[in-house]
């Protein structure tokens, strides 16, 4: 069974940093696309970031290109989301999601984790 559990969110101040982390127990982790998506109250869930297999191509939203950086460690089964200068509006719940398929902001993803608050105050 294929279990991603997020950690790292929290309360910081705008122009603050957060380290998210997504653990993952796939055997095969490093044959799966990885992705981050965030959802604020009220609003439709949106892609963040995505990573490919190896870690050699990476997609950002508009909304967070040139602040964030995501990467991942295939021998911990583990991806990541290095947020930086955040804003109030980047306060949501961050999901990762894996597929086995190429990385990238559209088409549906295969496991969800069950997501992680993060909040930034003004």
């Amino acid at each position: 069974q294929v279990r991603l559990v997020e950690s790292g969110g929290g309360l910081v101040q705008a122009g603050g940093s957060l380290r998210l982390s997504c653990a993952a127990s796939i055997r095969t982790f490093s044959n799966y696309a990885m992705s981050w998506f965030r959802q604020s109250p009220g609003k439709e869930r949106e892609f963040v970031a995505a990573i490919s297999w190896g870690g050699g191509s990476t997609y950002y939203a508009d909304s967070v290109k040139g602040r964030s950086t995501i990467s991942r460690d295939n021998a911990k089964n583990t991806v990541y989301l290095q947020m930086n200068s955040l804003k109030p509006e980047d306060t949501a719940v961050y999901y990762c999601a894996g597929r086995r398929s190429a990385a990238g902001p559209v088409g549906p993803y295969d496991y969800w984790g069950q997501g992680t608050q993060v909040t930034v105050s003004s």
